[in-house]
């Protein structure tokens, strides 16, 4: 039987949480390597968001 779960992941938040640490960090580096770290941590947490909403299943 497959269930619908409506909260979002714990691992949906994590992604999130991290990516906004990277992306943190980038904006602390600065220049061309500094823009790349942050275009990967805000990657993370744009991937993170669509993850939340993306309708789950569960097998029980």
């Amino acid at each position: 039987m497959l269930r619908r779960k409506n909260k979002a992941t714990t691992t949906s938040k994590a992604v999130m949480g991290i990516g906004a640490m990277v992306a943190g960090l980038g904006r602390l580096v600065g220049g061309r390597i500094g823009d790349s770290i942050t275009g990967f941590g805000l990657a993370h947490i744009v991937l993170g968001a669509l993850d939340m909403f993306r309708p789950s299943t569960r097998i029980r």
